[in-house]
C-alpha cells in the first residue's frame, strides 16, 4: 500500500494550480510550426478567407463553399488568428483553450463529487492520456467539440447528481447545441438519459421531469436553429447553385448519410476496442483489469457517480461502432467520461503493484523500440532509410534519446513505480514532440519552402493553377492561385486548367505532382521545372506555354480564385 503516499502528498492547493501547469505544458510549441495536413491547412484556409472576405456565415475553401463542417471551429480559429496577428500562433489556440476547458470541467466535477485530491488525480489522469495530449496540440475540430460535449455532460451531471439544478441542465443543453453546430455529435451527453432515469427511479439521482426534458431539447434545437435557419434561407433563395449544393450537403450528406452509409474510413465493428482504445486511452487503458470488477461492484450498489458517466461512455462507443465509417479521433469525447467514471477509484489503483509492473513493461517496450529504431536508422538500415527519405525526416537522434530516456526513467523509478515512470515519459515525449519534433517535421509537412521557390521562379504577380489541389499549398502560396472545384473529376479539372492557361500562357503556370504525367501527355514537359519532393510527392512547375498542344474546355469545370494567400496578408499574419 506504499503507493498511496503519492495521493497523500498531493499539494493541498486548489486544482487551479494544475490547470495553470497544464496551460504551460500543452502550450509548449505554439508558433513553432505551420498547419499540417490533412485537416489543419483546410481550417486555417477557411479562417483566413473569413477574415479576408468578411463572409463568416458560410465557410469557403479557396473560393468554393466548404460543406463538410459547420462554421464554429472556423470562427474560433479566425478569432484566434485575428487576436494574435499570426497564423502560426493562432491556429492551435482553439484546441488548446478547449483542452484546458475540458480539463477544468473534469476536475471541478470530480472535486464536487469526490474531493480535492481525487480532482487532482482526475486532472493528472486526463492530462496524461495519449489522445488528449495529441488533440490538444492538433488544430482539428475534435478538441473543441469534446469541450462542448464535456460541458453538456457537466451540466447534465450537475443537475442529476448534485441538483436538482435546472440552470446547469439548460447550460449543458446550450453546450450540446453548440457541439452540434461544431461537428454534429454534440448531443452525445443525452446518451446518459437511460441511466439517469433508472437511477432517479431508485432514488440515486435527481428526477428528470418532462418539463425539464422539453426545455432542454428546446434549447438544443434553438441553438442549432440560430445558424441553420438563416443559412437555409440564404442558400435556398440564392441564384448560386453551389450554395444550394452546400445546404443539401451540410444538412443531409454530412449528418445522416455520413453516419448510416459512410463512403470512407470504413472499418469493422471491433475497430475501436481493438485498434483505437489500446493507444488512445493509454495509460488509463492499463487499469481496465482492475477497473471492470470495481465498476461492477459500484453498479451493484447503484453508485450514480460512477454509473452515469460509465453508461455514457459505453453508449458513445456503441454509437460510433454502429456506423460503418470510423476514425480513431471520434473516441476523444470518451476520455473525460472515462476519467469521471474511474475518478473515485484512482487512489486505490495507485496502490496496485501489478498495475505499476504493467506500466513498467509498457515503458520498457516503448524504450526498446525507440532506441532500436534510432540506432538502426542511424546505421542506415535500408527499410528505415527509405521511410526517412519518403517523409523527408531524419529522426534518429530524437528517437534514440526518447528510447534512452524511457530506460533511464525505468531504472530510476524502478518497476514498483512503473505507472508513474510511464506518465513521466509521456510528458517528456510531448515536450520533445512540441519542440524538437516540430523543428524536424515542419519542413516536410509544410510546403512553405516549396511555395517560396515557386514564387521566386514565376514572380509574385504570376498566376498559378493547381488541379486536384491540396489546401496546404494554397495556404502557403505567395501569389494568386486558381482551382477547379474540390470534388470535380480530375479529367475535367485538367481540361479547364488547359483552357485557363491558354488565355495568358506567358503569365500563367501550373503546379502539379509528377505522378499526374498521364494527364499531361499533351504537354511539353521539357519546359517543366523539377521542384523536388514535398509531402511525399515529386512536383513539377510548368509554364503555360508548355500546354499549347493540349485541348482545353472552359465549360468542363468551375473556376475558383483563392481569395487569400499568405502574400495577401499583413506581414504579421504570415508567420
Amino acid at each position: 500500500m506504499h503507493h498511496t503516499r503519492y495521493v497523500r502528498r498531493l499539494p493541498p492547493l486548489s486544482w487551479l494550480w494544475l490547470l495553470a501547469i497544464a496551460a504551460g505544458f500543452l502550450g509548449v510549441g505554439l508558433g513553432l510550426r505551420d498547419p499540417w495536413p490533412a485537416d489543419e491547412p483546410r481550417f486555417a484556409l477557411n479562417a483566413l478567407e473569413m477574415l479576408h472576405t468578411g463572409q463568416f456565415w458560410i465557410p469557403h475553401r479557396a473560393g468554393e463553399p466548404y460543406p463538410d463542417k459547420p462554421p464554429i471551429f472556423m470562427w474560433a480559429m479566425a478569432g484566434a488568428i485575428h487576436l494574435t496577428g499570426s497564423v502560426r500562433l493562432g491556429f492551435l489556440l482553439p484546441s488548446l483553450v478547449a483542452a484546458l476547458g475540458t480539463l477544468a470541467l473534469v476536475m471541478d466535477l470530480s472535486n464536487r463529487l469526490h474531493g480535492r485530491r481525487v480532482a487532482w488525480l482526475a486532472g493528472l489522469a486526463l492530462l496524461s492520456s495519449f489522445q488528449f495530449g495529441l488533440q490538444a496540440r492538433t488544430a482539428q475540430i475534435d478538441m473543441l467539440v469534446t469541450f462542448f460535449i464535456t460541458l453538456g455532460a457537466y451540466g447534465l451531471l450537475r443537475h442529476a447528481l448534485l441538483g436538482p439544478d435546472r440552470r446547469w441542465w439548460l447550460l449543458g443543453c446550450l453546450a450540446m447545441g453548440l457541439g452540434i453546430l461544431t461537428k454534429g455529435v454534440g448531443f452525445l451527453p443525452l446518451l446518459m438519459l437511460p441511466a439517469w432515469v433508472l437511477l432517479a427511479r431508485r432514488g440515486q439521482a435527481a428526477p428528470l421531469t418532462w418539463r425539464d426534458l422539453g426545455l432542454g431539447l428546446a434549447v438544443i434545437l434553438g441553438v442549432v436553429a440560430l445558424w441553420v435557419v438563416p443559412m437555409a434561407v440564404v442558400t435556398s433563395f440564392s441564384d448560386d447553385p453551389s450554395l444550394a449544393a452546400y445546404r443539401d450537403n451540410i444538412l443531409f450528406k454530412q449528418t445522416g448519410e455520413r453516419y448510416a452509409d459512410a463512403w470512407h474510413h470504413v472499418k469493422p465493428w471491433y475497430y475501436y476496442p481493438v485498434e483505437v482504445m489500446p493507444w488512445a486511452w493509454l495509460p488509463l487503458v492499463l487499469a481496465l483489469p482492475w477497473l471492470v470488477p470495481a465498476w461492477w461492484r459500484r453498479a451493484r450498489r447503484l453508485d450514480a457517480r460512477v454509473m452515469m458517466p460509465l453508461a455514457g461512455l459505453l453508449l458513445v462507443v456503441v454509437f460510433f461502432s454502429l456506423s460503418p465509417g470510423k476514425r480513431g479521433v471520434y473516441l476523444l469525447p470518451t476520455l473525460p467520461l472515462l476519467v469521471l467514471a474511474m475518478a473515485p477509484l484512482l487512489p486505490g489503483l495507485l496502490s496496485r503493484p501489478r498495475l505499476h509492473w504493467l506500466g513498467a513493461a509498457v515503458l520498457a517496450l516503448f524504450g526498446s523500440v525507440f532506441l532500436a529504431a534510432g540506432i538502426l536508422g542511424a546505421l542506415g538500415l535500408p527499410a528505415l532509410a527509405r521511410l526517412a527519405a519518403y517523409h523527408g525526416v531524419t529522426p534518429w537522434a530524437w528517437w534514440s534519446l526518447l528510447g534512452l530516456g524511457a530506460l533511464l526513467l525505468l531504472a530510476w523509478c524502478r518497476p514498483r513505480h512503473g505507472l508513474l515512470a510511464l506518465a513521466g515519459w509521456l510528458a517528456v515525449f510531448w515536450l520533445s514532440w512540441s519542440t524538437w519534433g516540430y523543428q524536424l517535421m515542419d519542413p516536410a509537412r509544410s510546403p512553405r519552402d516549396l511555395m517560396q521557390a515557386v514564387v521566386s521562379r514565376t514572380g509574385p504577380s504570376a498566376w498559378l493553377a493547381m488541379p486536384d489541389f491540396d489546401e496546404e499549398f494554397l495556404l502557403q502560396a505567395r501569389q494568386p492561385m486558381v482551382q477547379f472545384g474540390y470534388h470535380t473529376p480530375d479529367e475535367a479539372q485538367f481540361q479547364r486548367a488547359f483552357a485557363w492557361l491558354h488565355e495568358a500562357p506567358d503569365e500563367r503556370w501550373m503546379l502539379v505532382p509528377q505522378h499526374r504525367d498521364g494527364a499531361l501527355a499533351c504537354a511539353d514537359l521539357a519546359l517543366a521545372r523539377d521542384l523536388g519532393v514535398q509531402n511525399g510527392e515529386a512536383w513539377w512547375l510548368i509554364p503555360g506555354r508548355a500546354f499549347a498542344a493540349c485541348a482545353g474546355d472552359a465549360a468542363a469545370a468551375p473556376l475558383y480564385t483563392a481569395p487569400t494567400t499568405l502574400a495577401a496578408l499583413p506581414a504579421t499574419r504570415r508567420n
